[in-house]
């Protein structure tokens, strides 16, 4: 006879599920080289800026957030789309926009983007050594209370192996920029020679701190200049993803052009849903090469969100740099020799 209403419902969710997962494999899949064509050089390519995650630890505004965001049919399962997060999804998204090096992040920012911990992380660079860093995230949710603590299982983290550097997102874990009572986090960063990666600029996701002292870099100088042995990177160029402008970009440059340990990533900010037209990614790489700064940008793209974007992004990024008149050095540079540089690491080879 047929079958009951349960078994209908477990099979409807299997094929669901297989429909979902076949999308997601058959976006990663490709047959093609590591790296990218550059005016017949094929260039290495790390992305410094890569998200694993699981979708229950998601707080449900920003779920829904992300649901609104994919492709029908993954947008019925979005729980399901979340296997480009894993260790798999994500090397399935870096071998077809061709990424020798990806870099993965951990967060604590239960109330805005989900918590992805240290531990996680360590586990997942760990399971493929030779294409996976990781940068480490403190907690800061209880830091007057075990700031001690909190900067002990930093350092117990950054020494881990494959672990890099820090990750920061004050708007997400809402704390301000200046606020000295977070500085040790510089200090141990000077301390270890471990990069201090910061997203800087507004954010589209619910519940983030949206205020110039969570979002605008400028209020970074007073740590900057304390802790000069320190490398701040500061993400996304200040960019206004609440109203898709170049925003804070000329304090990003401002503060490179006058310290040496300031860096520059322009990740997400070119995608199509930030800057639909590419323009404002244009203009972003323009003006850093104006300012004399290509040998400190370091290519990330904030994947990988959703099947292909990581592709896509690194596509996108290399017009930009075409259209600003960059070099196939200087992309060899942006794309893989300044990250190698600065974290102290081998360059990746193809």
């Amino acid at each position: 006879g047929p079958p009951g209403p349960s078994v209908a419902r477990r099979c409807t969710r299997a094929a669901m599920r297989r429909l979902v997962l076949g999308l997601l494999l058959a976006a990663g899949c490709s047959d093609s080289e590591l790296g990218v064509v550059v005016d017949g050089e094929r260039l290495a390519v790390v992305d410094m800026h890569l998200h694993p995650g699981e979708w229950d630890s998601i707080p449900p505004e920003t779920q829904a957030f992300l649901a609104s965001r994919f492709p029908f049919p993954v947008n019925l399962r979005p729980d399901k789309a979340t296997e480009v997060l894993t260790p798999d999804g994500i090397l399935e998204q870096m071998d077809r926009g061709g990424v020798s090096v990806g870099v993965l992040f951990a967060i604590h920012a239960p109330r805005t983007v989900g918590v992805f911990t240290n531990d996680a992380l360590i586990a997942d660079v760990a399971s493929n050594p030779q294409r996976f860093y990781g940068l480490a995230n403190p907690r800061v949710d209880r830091w007057n209370d075990e700031q001690d603590a909190e900067l002990q299982r930093l350092r117990d983290a950054l020494l881990a192996p494959g672990i890099v550097g820090i990750k920061l997102a004050h708007a997400h874990q809402q704390f301000r920029l200046d606020d000295p009572r977070y500085f040790g986090i510089y200090a141990l960063a000077q301390e270890l020679k471990k990069p201090v990666y910061l997203h800087t600029g507004t954010s589209p996701f619910p519940g983030t701190a949206q205020e110039p002292a969570a979002t605008d870099p400028s209020y970074l100088e007073p740590a900057i200049a304390a802790y000069p042995g320190a490398i701040f990177i500061l993400g996304h160029l200040g960019y206004d993803f609440k109203d898709q402008q170049l925003g804070r970009l000329e304090a990003c440059i401002d503060l490179a052009t006058r310290y040496p340990n300031v860096y520059l990533e322009p990740s997400a900010l070119g995608s199509r849903a930030a800057d639909p037209t590419g323009q404002n990614l244009r203009a972003a790489y323009t003006r850093m090469r104006e300012a004399d700064l290509v040998d400190r940008i370091i290519y990330g793209s904030d994947g990988p969100q959703s099947p292909g974007f990581v592709a896509e992004y690194l596509e996108r990024s290399v017009a930009a740099m075409k259209a600003a008149g960059y070099t196939v050095d200087d992309m060899r540079a942006v794309l893989a020799g300044n990250f190698a540089r600065v974290f102290a690491v081998p360059e990746p080879t193809l």
